[in-house]
């Protein structure tokens, strides 16, 4: 028989077993109960539902109310086909035969257990302000709605709350009680902690020994606390105020009074100045001129050629 005209060899085709099912069907013989959670490939998306594959004998849905706490969340935007999804069940059949899921109560579950880690950790982290409520703001972390007491917006009183609406800060929690749903976020401790490490990084830059201007903040009957010109405050002791001994700061200083200190200390984060030290200066500069000024230890260069003869 001529090559031409030989039959032509026909392929086997691939014999499928029980093994290239087994997962499906070990999916189908599992029974689902409210609270498991499931995880399933995203098959189409719409404005209001998302479709599961969940490798068993029902799909899965999860409608747009249950899939996340964020108001701002668009489900066709956010949620692909061919996405892998985690969900928890919270109806076994809603009456078409199809699993009814939540992402929103599955990602709750995951989100309280990284909350409480957060909380023992003292972590820094950044949230968006979703709106201003009575008593302070909202913002979403984690997905978990979060409320943050005005008094803890930043380090300073905030005297007008909408400045903040729709900023973005750092906050650390605070407090995280899954059982009563309550996340309490804090904005204070991160920016206390922003201000003084500002804070360190000027007074490394301060110079003991420096003579500058600052203004009378307050007055203790220990001293005075005075703003810097620089921004930073420092102490002026009651010790360091006058060269002769006073019964109280406000003998001699007033709030808001423009006085000339000199850095003393930098030691332990904290600024020790001093009037005293000024005034000490000016007189001992003072004692030098006139003592130039009588002649007695003048060296000029008119008095050294006085004596020379040409």
């Amino acid at each position: 028989m001529s090559e031409e005209n030989k039959a032509p060899l026909l392929t086997e085709e691939p014999v499928e077993t029980m093994e290239d099912y087994a997962a499906e069907l070990e999916a189908s013989y599992k029974r689902v109960r409210e609270g498991d959670q499931l995880t399933g490939t995203v098959v189409s998306v719409s404005e209001d539902k998302v479709i599961l594959d969940l490798k068993y004998y029902a799909e899965g849905i999860i409608y747009k109310e249950n899939m996340s706490n964020d108001p701002d969340f668009i489900l066709n935007l956010e949620i692909h086909p061919g996405d892998e999804i985690t969900a928890e069940v919270i109806r076994t059949d809603d009456g078409e035969g199809n699993i009814l899921l939540s992402r929103k109560m599955a990602n709750d579950r995951q989100a309280w257990d990284k909350l409480k880690a957060m909380l023992d950790d003292r972590t820094v982290t950044t949230v968006k302000i979703a709106e201003i409520v009575k008593g302070g703001a909202v913002a979403f972390l984690e997905g978990i709605r979060g409320f943050i007491p005005a008094s803890r917006l930043s380090a300073e009183y905030v005297e007008d709350l909408e400045e903040y609406n729709g900023k973005t800060i750092e906050v650390t929690v605070i407090t995280a009680d899954e059982e009563n749903n309550k996340l309490v976020l804090s904005g204070k401790e991160p920016a206390l902690l922003k201000m003084n490490e500002e804070k360190s990084k000027k007074i490394a830059k301060c110079q003991v020994g420096a003579v500058m201007e600052g203004t009378v903040d307050s007055i203790k009957d220990y001293g005075a606390f005075i703003n810097l010109e620089n921004g930073l405050s420092g102490l002026l002791h009651i010790s360091q105020i006058s060269t002769q001994r006073i019964k109280h700061p406000g003998v001699v200083l007033k709030e808001g009074q423009t006085v000339k200190v000199k850095i003393i200390s930098t030691a332990d984060n904290k600024i020790s100045l001093s009037m005293k030290a000024v005034l000490e200066d000016e007189e001992a500069a003072e004692e030098v001129f006139d003592y130039q000024e009588e002649g007695s230890a003048f060296t000029g260069l008119s008095s050294l050629l006085k004596g020379l003869k040409f």
